[in-house]
């Protein structure tokens, strides 16, 4: 009998999935997801990421992610992925010359 795939989907479900838009104290965080959006007024859209994650991400990825999440919406009732770290790109140098 062959052996089950340890990475892929088995990998993923396992993984303890967290919102890192509605923090506890003490670095702690809820549950992913929400039982309704309109039953829970207290908590905004959730952007859920597996737990070890979460605790390597620094304060400001958190915080840029769950803005990017927010700001993406809901349109028409499926969610919207975005990026959890979003790399940042070089600026290219000016190469234009001062006029005399």
């Amino acid at each position: 009998m062959a052996s089950k795939p340890r990475g892929g989907l088995t990998k993923w479900f396992k993984e303890q999935w967290v919102d890192i838009g509605a923090p506890k104290k003490k670095g702690k965080y809820q549950p992913c997801g929400r039982k309704s959006a309109k039953g829970e007024s207290k908590r905004k859209y959730p952007k859920c990421v597996p737990k070890a994650k979460a605790k390597s991400m620094t304060a400001a990825q958190k915080r840029s992610a769950v803005k990017r999440k927010r700001a993406a919406g809901n349109p028409g009732g499926k969610p919207t992925n975005v990026k959890t770290i979003v790399k940042k790109t070089a600026r290219k140098k000016s190469t234009s010359k001062k006029r005399k």
